[in-house]
């Protein structure tokens, strides 16, 4: 047990003033009913509102409760990131602000973890107050990235779960820079179970995951767990061009035997549609996975600490991780 403390709390923030009070009152009256000493982290990812304010006020209050703040806004990644290189409890839990993943289910991932489990995942069973589009693809996207990897990421799961220290340990010295931590979970091991819950709507405020930050870490979790869309482009790419070889080998038999002109200006146009979006597609996918390997050359760090509260020594110090 690092300094006595057996449960980190780890909750992002960014733009969450309208919640971070109900969060710290709900998850402060199911860590106190553990009887056993815990920390909340609250990891300030750059809000532009009132939040790092209201944060700030709750640590003065309560020293049980810590705070980090990033020097601008790094993503939700990196501020898990960020919470989990500086929580110090013997398990570490998981859990955004918006108490749409009910603080109550860390009791259930608690008493997996005593029975021995080193990671007990939240499972979603219902999803209130979402999108039919959301549903869809959210479910579709998880199986599709299942299907694609061979490390077993289970469906239908968020970034909201229990960790072991050990676990944690592991993941802190994974040094990659787009970080997928779901998907890296998985992919360290350790023994694994999760626990089923219906998942509420916000409690006040908007999504902070609109479409093109969901596509952002749909691109991540693939091209970080998984090599298949380059084999995938590869094979189609040569699919295609045998499809485009046969057909044009018919349009040149079909214009001797017409006695009409064997290239016309349809045919052409046709193929060299078919070839450029071939190649396009390829290039991108290929762009994918060489920005993350530039991303990963730079050595630039994930994150930056603007300052700490209720750190000790680290308060006020700026930090880059």
């Amino acid at each position: 047990m690092r300094n006595g403390i057996v449960y980190s709390i780890v909750v992002p923030l960014y733009n969450e003033e309208l919640v971070t009070c109900e969060s710290y009152r709900r998850l402060k009256k199911i860590m106190d009913s553990t009887r056993e000493s815990y920390e909340i982290i609250f990891v300030n990812d750059g809000s532009k509102d009132k939040t790092r304010e209201i944060a700030e006020m709750i640590c003065r209050n309560d020293e049980n409760v810590k705070l980090i703040n990033f020097s601008r806004n790094f993503g939700h990644q990196a501020a898990i990131t960020a919470g989990m290189d500086l929580a110090s409890g013997d398990a570490v839990v998981v859990i955004d602000a918006d108490l749409q993943d009910p603080p109550e289910v860390i009791l259930k991932m608690i008493e997996k973890w005593k029975e021995g489990y080193e990671v007990v995942y939240g499972k979603r069973t219902k999803r209130e107050g979402e999108t039919f589009f959301k549903k869809f693809t959210s479910k579709m996207y998880y199986r599709l990235l299942k299907s694609m990897t061979s490390v077993d990421i289970p469906v239908d799961t968020g970034d909201f779960r229990l960790i072991d220290r050990k676990v944690c340990d592991a993941l802190v010295s994974l040094s990659e820079k787009n970080r997928y931590v779901r998907g890296l979970v998985s992919w360290v091991g350790y023994k694994q179970t999760s626990v089923e819950f219906e998942r509420q709507e916000r409690f006040a405020g908007d999504t902070k995951y609109p479409l093109k930050k969901m596509i952002k870490l749909a691109f991540d979790g693939i091209t970080a767990l998984s090599y298949k869309p380059l084999v995938f482009a590869g094979y189609f790419g040569g699919s295609t061009f045998l499809v485009g070889m046969i057909s044009m080998f018919a349009g040149i038999v079909k214009s001797l035997i017409r006695k009409t002109e064997i290239l016309n200006l349809g045919l052409i146009m046709s193929t060299t549609i078919m070839m450029f979006g071939i190649m396009l597609g390829s290039i991108g996918i290929m762009g994918q996975y060489i920005g993350r390997i530039f991303d990963e050359s730079k050595g630039r760090p994930i994150y930056i600490i603007d300052s700490t509260i209720n750190y000790g020594r680290l308060d006020k110090k700026y930090k880059a991780c």
